[in-house]
């Protein structure tokens, strides 16, 4: 089968990633040996056999790579993040956590995917190695979601990602060059963001680890926190609510229209269709919120505004923080925060779910349908801002869309089968699928977590997590007779 050829080269360039991992792993056992926890041993004995797995899988599978296409593209993808996940897991189950299999894979996934749904407690009294390592996890696979989104996903054409297309498709000389300086500056701009959160942070009041922990996974959208209460831990330091929002929001625009504001002075982003849309809406969605609670509480309307708005934005950009238990807000709260828990960030960022870009294809193709039925002869082309949307782009949506609900209404159906009830499938898979974090209901609520569901249900919410991840199509197109004819 011809798919089968790229099945070596693509153990072989993850087999680099592991390595790196490996080196990662030395930074959690240093902080352990600092603070004189033996959990140092688990990360530097996991990091010596990573890496000379690694070297021998580099050694024994080397070769020349072969042309890149949409079929290495597919697998070379969903390969290296689940072997990476593999390799991350590691700590967590040669630690004395006690967790299951399925369970350190999950974390693992968690973190790389920038979900945040977790299955440990009693994060306060954990080693620092392990909570260090949970954030590198969520920062790790935040710039790699970046520069697959910019990079990869255009050019397998996934999900309408094709309309993304950077400089970096430009196939003269000059293609590769400028695809290694946009990568370096975007890597430069994700470090210094990620800096900047921190300082901010700490200065507000987070003792240096907490901030160091809490920037990483703030810039990164992932979630993970030092503490069990999360945000909350924090009480009411509003300065600390709004600088969180203000980086949740920085993670969940497109990074390539800074990194041209940085290099070309170009102010993109304030003309951007999604990133318009996507700040009115959080606005809007904010202000009402923030009235329900002020007229449904005894806080005063600052502190409805700072509380709705971060977890509003903890949820629409799916990093997941929370500041407090939502869900008693009342029923329209909760139907609000579930419906938020779908639509995610832009393209280009940390951020998971349906993404902007293709709510706003979808809402003018709406338009454009209504206005055919008034004027059934008239020629309306269908556009994204003042770009006109070619109709395999718009298929690519649909298709996404259409393989989303799919495997949501199977996927809660299966959970289902498996014991859980109705909320807690639904919602999970929701949040798996959009890479969100907390779900709804009493089990994996913001007051909650993921470790008393089965074994069975850890396992399938942790690949939904990766196929989410993966835009779903990149993925799922692996199951396809298509994909392994010849």
């Amino acid at each position: 089968m011809q798919a089968l050829q790229y099945l070596r080269p693509s153990l072989y360039i993850a087999s680099f990633f592991a390595l790196h991992v490996a080196v990662a792993m030395l930074i959690p056992a240093f902080v352990d040996i600092a603070d004189g926890n033996d959990d140092w041993v688990v990360f530097m004995g996991s990091s010596i056999g990573v890496f000379a797995v690694s070297l021998l899988g580099i050694v024994s599978m080397r070769q020349p790579l072969p042309t890149f296409s949409p079929r290495f593209g597919f697998l070379l993808t969903t390969i290296l993040w689940s072997v990476t996940a593999v390799v991350a897991a590691l700590p967590f189950w040669l630690s004395p956590l006690q967790i299951t299999p399925a369970e350190g894979f999950f974390e693992a996934m968690s973190g790389l995917t920038s979900t945040g749904s977790t299955v440990l407690t009693g994060l306060d009294t954990m080693p620092r190695g392990i909570l260090i390592w949970r954030s590198m996890l969520q920062w790790l696979g935040g710039i790699g979601i970046v520069a697959i989104g910019l990079f990869l996903f255009p050019f397998l054409r996934v999900g309408g990602m094709q309309f993304f297309r950077t400089e970096s498709s430009d196939r003269s000389d000059k293609a590769v060059p400028r695809m290694v300086n946009l990568t370096a500056a975007l890597v430069a701009f994700y470090a210094v963001l990620t800096a900047a959160c921190a300082l901010v942070y700490a200065a507000l009041g987070m003792d240096p680890f907490d901030a160091v922990n809490h920037a990483m996974t703030t810039v990164a959208t992932g979630g993970f926190s030092t503490h069990d209460s999360s945000f909350g831990y924090y009480g009411d330091n509003l300065g600390l609510i709004w600088a969180a929002i203000v980086f949740m929001l920085a993670g969940a625009l497109p990074f390539v229209l800074y990194v041209e504001f940085v290099l070309r002075g170009r102010l993109s982003l304030l003309r951007d269709v999604q990133v318009r849309y996507y700040t009115m809406g959080i606005a809007v969605v904010s202000m009402l919120l923030a009235v329900w609670v002020f007229a449904n509480s005894e806080l005063s309307f600052l502190q409805s505004l700072s509380r709705a708005t971060f977890n509003v934005v903890s949820i629409i950009t799916t990093t997941g923080f929370a500041s407090e238990d939502y869900s008693l807000w009342g029923t329209f709260a909760v139907g609000l925060f579930f419906l938020l828990t779908f639509i995610g960030g832009c393209s280009g960022s940390t951020s998971g779910g349906i993404k902007v870009y293709r709510l706003v294809i979808i809402w003018h193709a709406f338009r454009r349908a209504l206005s055919r039925l008034v004027y059934p002869n008239a020629v309306i082309p269908l556009r994204y801002g003042e770009r006109h949307v070619d109709p395999d782009v718009f298929d690519s949506v649909v298709t996404f869309l259409v393989a989303f609900f799919g495997i949501l209404a199977v996927m809660t159906l299966v959970l289902c089968a498996l014991g859980l009830d109705f909320m807690t499938s639904l919602t999970g898979v929701v949040t798996a699928l959009s890479n969100v974090g907390p779900g709804l209901g009493q089990i994996i609520g913001p007051a909650g977590t993921f470790e008393t569901l089965n074994e069975a249900a850890t396992w399938i919410l942790a690949f939904l997590m990766l196929i989410g991840r993966l835009e779903i199509m990149t993925a799922i197109v692996l199951i396809s007779p298509a994909f392994w004819r010849d």
